[in-house]
């Protein structure tokens, strides 16, 4: 894991798990990133479809530029399973002043293996490790049990708050960086 303590996380970091490298979203990446991301079931809980490569390397352009609000960071990572040197997903946080949202997507052929759960984790960690950050969110669907087990893992707890017909998870991140779940705050 990486010691986020001393690296902020702008400009965006490479981070490291066990077996995935969390490498900063660039341009280049999209047309790989379209095969990964080319499942419709992907879109279940989240509407949408599969983008086509020049979609997606639109988005990555716009993704990478940053937010073109000057009160948000924009931290995007492809996951790269470095056993076999492919992307397998991605992760995201959006920080505005004190909180920090996160999302997470692994292609389906990956799915299964703990590899958004062990993204997660890490993003948390980066994100525990930043002076200004106190609240770590997630929506997730009422219906999406693996997201929900991938946010569980990383330390986020369920709450009673639903934005879009999402259930908002949250970990509370004290000042030292240590993370805390949410039934566990001060």
């Amino acid at each position: 894991m990486t010691d986020c303590t001393a690296q902020p996380l702008w400009p965006v970091p490479t981070l490291r798990t066990d077996r995935l490298d969390l490498l900063p979203l660039r341009v280049e990446y999209a047309e790989e990133m379209t095969t990964v991301l080319a499942d419709p079931a992907l879109h279940t809980f989240t509407g949408g479809a599969p983008a086509r490569p020049d979609a997606l390397r639109t988005r990555y352009e716009r993704l990478v530029t940053g937010s073109p609000d000057p009160g948000a960071i924009w931290c995007n990572w492809v996951l790269r399973l470095r056993a076999q040197a492919c992307p397998v997903g991605t992760v995201q946080a959006t920080i505005t002043g004190e909180v920090a949202e996160i999302a997470w997507v692994v292609g389906t052929p990956w799915q299964g293996r703990g590899f958004a759960g062990e993204a997660a984790r890490e993003l948390v960690g980066a994100l525990g490790g930043q002076p200004g950050i106190r609240t770590v969110l997630a929506h997730i669907h009422p219906d999406h049990h693996a997201s929900a087990a991938v946010a569980s893992s990383a330390g986020l707890t369920a709450t009673e708050e639903e934005q879009d017909g999402e259930i908002r998870w949250r970990l509370s991140v004290r000042r030292r960086g240590r993370a805390l779940p949410a039934r566990a705050r001060p």
